[in-house]
């Protein structure tokens, strides 16, 4: 039995889901490790969603220590058929101000030490990654700003680098000079794993501040960042909501046969270990 329709990731400054109701915890066990904190099942506008703090409750966990598979399983496990993704960046455009937020439409992998693919261990597997967010979901999201009032824009490129540390000025400019339009440290291998696992994904990057290339950026204090973030995550809450209440409860997209054509290795040739660690995602074609 499906225990929830539509996950919900909380990046920083949102670490939990204000209208939940009916709520309870679930600890969740996947073939690739524990996830970032338990999930918070319950209804939110008549749908029943997973929370999930990206970060653990408390922020823990560094973006590259974060356990990417085991988040996305998790969802995978309790049935969960979209994903919204809500999380902290900062801008590479002055047109995207403190407080807006961007579903951006496309990535930019500058990552290194992050594994994000459940693939591998005897199978090969390819997904079509080109339109690498779900159009309906960003769609639904980028409606719900303009529903409550928030300055919501569709489309453009988030850089996902590695961190802990901001860029230097150098990369900076360089991610300028490609078009960029956000940097954040996260979002990538959610979106390439909900992919696999045929889960429909879109991002809601919430900017909190200009990125180190602007001048006067140096001048911004910790406590204006903060204060941004609090913001952010209060208009994300609302945001989230009129997204959930609106979310057709059709699916229009291709996100859910993405495995259709994906798999590269002969069936005799999995190995049943593997075969059985992914059989969630597997079964329906084998």
């Amino acid at each position: 039995m499906k225990k929830a329709e539509i996950g919900i990731i909380g990046g920083s400054g949102l670490y939990a889901m204000p209208g939940l109701t009916d709520v309870r915890e679930e600890k969740v066990t996947t073939p690739f490790g524990e996830p970032s904190d338990a999930l918070v099942l319950g209804e939110l506008e008549g749908r029943r969603v997973a929370f999930l703090a990206r970060h653990g409750r408390g922020h823990r966990l560094l973006p590259s220590e974060l356990n990417f598979r085991a988040n996305i399983y998790a969802m995978k496990m309790l049935g969960v058929e979209r994903i919204l993704s809500v999380s902290a960046v900062g801008s590479l455009k002055e047109e995207h101000k403190p407080t807006d937020f961007v579903m951006p439409d496309q990535f930019i992998d500058r990552t290194f030490a992050r594994n994000a693919t459940f693939f591998g261990d005897g199978i090969v597997g390819h997904v079509a990654f080109g339109n690498p967010v779900c159009a309906a979901v960003a769609a639904t999201l980028q409606k719900a700003c303009d529903a409550v009032g928030v300055v919501g824009k569709s489309g453009g490129t988030y850089v996902c680098m590695e961190g802990p540390q901001f860029s230097t000025r150098a990369e900076s400019n360089l991610y300028r000079s490609w078009g960029a339009d956000v940097i954040g440290m996260t979002n990538l291998q959610e979106a390439k794993l909900a992919r696999e696992a045929e889960i429909c994904y879109a991002t809601m990057a919430m900017v909190t501040d200009y990125d180190c290339w602007r001048e006067g950026h140096d001048d911004v204090t910790v406590d204006q960042i903060v204060a941004v973030m609090h913001q952010n995550s209060a208009n994300a809450a609302k945001v989230v909501r009129a997204a959930v209440a609106a979310m057709s409860a059709e699916k229009s997209c291709t996100c859910g046969d993405a495995l259709k054509y994906a798999i590269m290795t002969d069936r005799k040739a999995i190995p049943e270990h593997t075969r059985q660690k992914l059989g969630l995602l597997l079964d329906k074609y084998f």
